[in-house]
């Protein structure tokens, strides 16, 4: 299992961002990692003290940055990544705050190629759903902007 300070060393989410505390199994298509930091009342993402459902995309995105960073391998820095949309998302609670023990955040490569990348992704808590989408991710922006006229 890998831990918080390996996620720390391979994504550019420090401190109190870097909110997942490990990867609980991995493959080529998929990852899961344990959250517990949406119960800190320090968690960077809180407004007016809680912590909606919606962060949990932030989770899954973070999920799907050490996903990058596994697949790149223990020789190649990764590439960094840019979420450039959500779609497809259902929030099944109002907050995530409120949910005692850990969360698990799952995500899944759809598709992609060398820059663009599809993923499905979820948060549930002792086996409920918490939220679910899919998100785009971009590891190469400069290569884009530059095909712009």
């Amino acid at each position: 299992m890998l831990d918080h300070a390996w996620i720390a060393a391979h994504i550019p989410h420090q401190g109190s961002m870097c909110l997942l505390d490990a990867v609980g199994d991995w493959s080529a298509e998929a990852i899961t990692c344990t959250a517990s930091s949406h119960i800190d009342p320090a968690n960077p993402l809180r407004a007016n003290h809680r912590l909606g459902a919606a962060n949990g995309i932030e989770y899954a995105a973070q999920a799907m940055a050490i996903h990058g960073a596994l697949l790149a391998g223990n020789d190649d820095q990764p590439r960094q990544g840019y979420l450039t949309s959500v779609r497809g998302v259902t929030l099944h609670v109002a907050r995530l705050d409120d949910l005692p023990g850990e969360l698990l955040v799952r995500a899944e490569r759809l598709s992609g190629d060398a820059n663009n990348i599809l993923y499905q992704f979820s948060v549930s808590h002792d086996g409920r759903c918490l939220l679910e989408g899919r998100a785009a991710v971009v590891l190469d922006a400069s290569a884009i902007s530059k095909e712009q006229p």
